[in-house]
């Protein structure tokens, strides 16, 4: 039975809460957070300070990270990486080779293993870039994100002062998304690909020409997109605003020989983003778990993990059964 720790009791975290249920080689054993544990109710995990990770070390097999990564995974992982094997969801993907450098430095102090920037993208949608470009070198791989929720980017904007709560959708541009998939040739940059539309509640009082400016012009988040903000009561977003709905789409155009022509596509469409992104955490941990066991070290990425390894089936099973 695997040993699993969540450190950050958000959206994410509960995701993850639920998929560890669904998973009967895993056992949650405690919930870390920055908050007052005594206000948090998880569904049975014991709730711990993040400040007390140490006195957890021989309980947790790895632990699962699940802050924000416009503040909280730049510090959270190679904090966390000290005491435990590791697993986040890193997703500012200009950043990632920065961040991958400072987890790998404290994971191969610590002797431990961190697996960064999983999820579905990146994460899923990675490796389906990855496996299509080697089966069709001759082509191009073009990916769109929504139309949903984006926990990441909605978080930034939460982070700005003055700003109560956010949602913020990613839509594609539908012209361009057709244009794609039929080949047809097309301008592909953030803004010709994608819209985002960003719905805020404002503290009473709060400069709402700032908080625009800010989120319009904030760089790897919304400064190469068109961006439309609108501010909403606290009532409407409840009321309209509560899911956390999205899906995105991989697709790959190639040539094989003169005249023909191939597509590879990989869809998903998600009723709950942070669920879908917590079974992802989920099964990388069991990878990390695996990965650890023999001997490995330092930060990895998706790149570097094995479907066997991430699969709670057998090798035999695997070839009698899904081969």
């Amino acid at each position: 039975m695997m040993k699993v720790a969540i450190n950050g009791y958000g959206n994410l975290g509960r995701g993850v809460e639920r998929a560890i249920a669904k998973n009967t080689d895993m056992e949650l054993v405690v919930v870390f957070t920055r908050r007052d544990p005594s206000s948090i109710t998880t569904l049975g995990a014991p709730v711990a300070r993040i400040e007390d990770a140490a006195e957890w070390v021989d309980q947790v097999d790895v632990c699962l990270n699940c802050g924000g990564s416009a503040t909280d995974l730049e510090n959270q992982g190679p904090e966390t990486v000290q005491f435990f094997h590791t697993v986040d969801s890193f997703d500012t993907h200009a950043k990632i080779p920065n961040y991958f450098a400072a987890v790998d430095a404290a994971a191969k102090k610590a002797g431990h293993l961190a697996l960064i920037s999983t999820g579905w993208d990146p994460g899923l949608f990675s490796m389906l870039r990855v496996l299509a470009d080697a089966v069709l070198p001759d082509g191009r791989s073009t990916t769109f994100w929504g139309p949903g929720v984006s926990q990441g980017h909605s978080d930034a904007i939460r982070r700005i002062d003055g700003v109560l709560d956010a949602r913020q959708y990613t839509l594609p541009v539908p012209a361009t998304v057709e244009a794609v998939k039929a080949g047809t040739e097309v301008e592909l940059s953030p803004r010709t690909m994608h819209t985002r539309d960003c719905y805020i509640v404002a503290a009473q009082g709060a400069d709402l020409e700032r908080i625009a400016k800010e989120v319009t012009e904030m760089p790897d988040y919304f400064a190469d997109y068109d961006t439309t903000v609108h501010f909403i009561t606290a009532e409407e977003m409840a009321e309209n605003h509560a899911g956390l709905p999205h899906g995105g789409t991989v697709v790959r155009k190639g040539m094989t020989s003169e005249g023909t022509s191939q597509r590879i596509g990989f869809e998903l469409e998600l009723d709950s983003n942070p669920e879908f992104t917590g079974s992802v955490l989920a099964a990388m941990g069991r990878a990390v778990t695996r990965m650890a066991a023999r001997g490995e070290s330092g930060a990895r990425t998706v790149f570097d993990v094995t479907l066997a390894d991430l699969s709670p089936h057998s090798a035999e099973d695997l070839r009698a059964h899904w081969l």
